[in-house]
């Protein structure tokens, strides 16, 4: 440990120290040392808003804890604290407001389960507190390793929860709580497969936990298991027919295998016995969106946040049409709650994507921009992402895999010819070329697939990295088998046809993994101009998967290192990719889908050109814009920002960036 860090933790844990005997003022004035040095230390702040509010300095404290929140949006501890702060203040609601982020944030919490029942019962609310008061009884049983365990997962230090929470496993090995949480660390490590092994064990020892089953349901849908996550939503509403979240489980899961009707059944019967849930309401507009009914979903949408009107999620989903026009009612009352003080995290970044496309609809892209910008630093600071390592992942490809491994293994993997891979960037007309394909006959749309990721995912091994190094020590049985394995998990996908789609746009980064282990199948690359392509993705709000999205270098500096990327696989798999330019399918349409069906070995057919009417769920950002006819609407999309993007011409570089 450096000399600088040892001083600070020994600032730290005097001024714990200090707090602990009462002497606040002792407390106060050594935090201020320190933050005067560190200003974004996150535990000094945190120390300094409970010594000044020990002190009745409220303005202080409030303004360490929006310090804090600034740098660290969901440290649990400081929605915590700022719920006592509020306690302090006579100010029931927000405390209640600020107990219930803490939990979401941090759910090991056991004082803001506490003081969320003491509130609920006071204000009358006997169920809610009674369900308050269950969950802080459950964590107060945990053991004190497994609490710790906890919060150092939930404050985002992995590597150490990990340990720890493996360390307790191993004395207490089927302790159901320490699987749990092991699993949900797989979770934010990628490690699905084992979080799903994990559960799965779990929920067999404990049949009749349902957090639990709700665990497995979401590690189930992440692995795009859905039929198996449909099961397990359903054997969970038999216990309790009646319970609205159980059937808005079920909902969602018919939702994800296709069964669009029966989810917005279920989504309608939790809305006879709670008519204003926005959660409810967003879901179903989801449905409604994907299922093609745009009306009805913008109707869903509008009675969410009506019900709630800081519930951003809904206005997001409305500027997530790409076809939404915000009227001035809803834009003045979008800012009104971006202005307010305890806006959670999320909302606050929901409302400020679709406010940047609220302004942009209106021809104002300095306003639009300002809202873009302020919604990807909000998300950049909840990010882990490193564009240096990211550099390092694309460098190692390139030596790894050279024309002689693929010669060294040509002919071993799994022959069959079903895959479609089409790659590249997000929100470089990917959605479009699925569509058209999707439209032949002899061809399947499926999802953006994780079954490459979570493959190159396993082969890392834990601890250092192994892969791509590992490509170099595959066996025949191996390379095969991972291709065999590819085609009999994804085809839960397929509705029959001998061909299907896998859209995953991060795939471009293990080309070589999939021509060695599916040598047959075809590969397309979806490319589009690096300014509209990169401003695109910028102004677009990702679920996950897509953090390099969220500065305007680093998304200049990952284009970057992905044309280089594919001019690697151009040069030893030559002919192996087919390149297909967005600007070039809007010019010339029949031209590109022929080039397109000839490289897949595909007749021609008409429906290709028609795309716009072929009726399948599109569940990517894309959905609206391919159900309409070609159009060049979307080109030129970023020449009116050009003023605020000077950091991703700098980044792509003069070769990349236009003069």
């Amino acid at each position: 440990m450096a000399e600088n860090d040892v001083a600070r933790e020994g600032v730290l844990k005097a001024a714990q120290s200090l707090i602990y005997d009462g002497r606040f003022e002792e407390a106060a004035r050594d935090l201020a040392r320190l933050l005067s040095d560190a200003p974004n230390d996150a535990e000094a702040l945190y120390m300094s808003a409970v010594a000044n509010r020990y002190l009745k300095r409220f303005d202080a404290a409030r303004a360490a804890l929006g310090a804090l929140k600034a740098v660290q949006p969901e440290f649990g501890r400081a929605h915590q604290e700022e719920g006592h702060l509020s306690k302090a203040e006579d100010r029931p609601d927000r405390a209640l407001a600020a107990y219930q982020r803490a939990c979401r944030y941090n759910p090991a919490l056991q004082a803001s389960w506490t003081a969320q029942a003491e509130i609920l019962e006071a204000q009358g609310h006997a169920e809610a507190a009674r369900q308050a008061r269950a969950e802080a009884d459950r964590v107060r049983a945990w053991p004190k390793p497994l609490a710790a365990a906890a919060h150092l997962l939930y404050e985002g230090k992995l590597v150490k929860a990990e340990q720890a929470c493996r360390a307790f496993l191993q004395k207490t090995p089927h302790h159901i709580e320490g699987m749990r949480l092991l699993a949900e660390i797989g979770v934010r490590f990628g490690a699905l497969e084992d979080a799903d092994f994990l559960l799965e064990s779990a929920v067999e020892l404990e049949p009749t936990d349902p957090k639990l089953r709700l665990d497995y349901i979401q590690v189930l849908r992440k692995r795009q298991k859905f039929e198996a996550a449909l099961a397990q939503a359903k054997a969970l509403l038999q216990t309790a027919p009646d319970n609205p979240v159980f059937q808005s489980q079920v909902a969602i899961e018919s939702m994800q295998t296709g069964d669009y009707q029966a989810a917005l059944d279920y989504f309608d019967r939790v809305l006879e016995r709670a008519p204003n849930d926005p959660a409810t309401l967003t879901s179903r507009g989801h449905a409604l969106k994907t299922f093609g009914r745009s009306e009805e979903a913008i109707a869903s949408y509008r009675r969410a946040f009506t019900a709630k009107p800081g519930h951003g999620d809904a206005y997001y989903a409305l500027a997530n049409l790409k076809t939404y026009r915000f009227s001035d009612g809803e834009i003045e009352e979008m800012r009104r709650q971006v202005e307010q003080g305890d806006l959670s995290h999320q909302d606050r970044v929901h409302f400020c994507f679709a406010l940047g496309k609220a302004y942009e609809d209106r021809d104002d892209p300095a306003a639009a921009f300002g809202f873009y910008a302020e919604g990807n630093e909000l998300k950049r600071v909840q990010s882990r992402y490193s564009a240096d390592q990211m550099d390092a992942e694309f460098e190692a490809q390139k030596e790894v895999c050279t024309p002689e491994l693929f010669e060294r293994h040509a002919g071993r993997g799994c022959p069959a010819p079903d895959p479609i891979f089409i790659l590249g960037l997000p929100r470089a007309g990917s959605t479009l070329l699925e569509q058209i394909l999707a439209s032949h006959s002899q061809v399947d749309g499926t999802l953006e697939l994780p079954n490459i990721l979570s493959l190159s995912h396993r082969l890392r091994g834990r601890g250092q990295s192994r892969y791509p190094d590992v490509l170099r020590d595959l066996t025949a049985e191996h390379v095969r088998g991972f291709g065999e394995e590819f085609i009999e998990t994804t085809r839960i996908h397929r509705k029959g046809a001998p061909f299907f789609i896998d859209k995953m746009p991060n795939n471009f980064r293990h080309i070589g993994l999939i021509r060695l282990i599916l040598p047959n199948a075809k590969i397309i690359d979806a490319r589009r101009e690096p300014m509209g392509c990169c401003f695109s993705a910028f102004k677009q709000l990702f679920a996950e998967g897509q953090e390099f999205t969220y500065s305007l270098s680093d998304i200049g500096r990952y284009y970057r290192g992905y044309v280089d990327l594919m001019a690697h696989w151009d040069r030893v798999l030559p002919g192996a990719v087919l390149r297909v330019q967005h600007e070039d399918v809007v010019a010339d349409l029949e031209g590109q889908v022929r080039r397109l069906l000839d490289f897949c070995d595909l007749p021609f057919e008409e429906a290709c050109l028609e795309f716009h009417k072929t009726e399948r769920a599109v569940r990517t950002a894309s959905s609206e814009q391919v159900r309409r006819p070609i159009n060049t609407s979307g080109l030129d999309q970023w020449r009116p920002f050009e003023p605020f993007l000077g950091p991703l011409k700098d980044a792509l570089g003069p070769e990349l960036a236009p003069a």
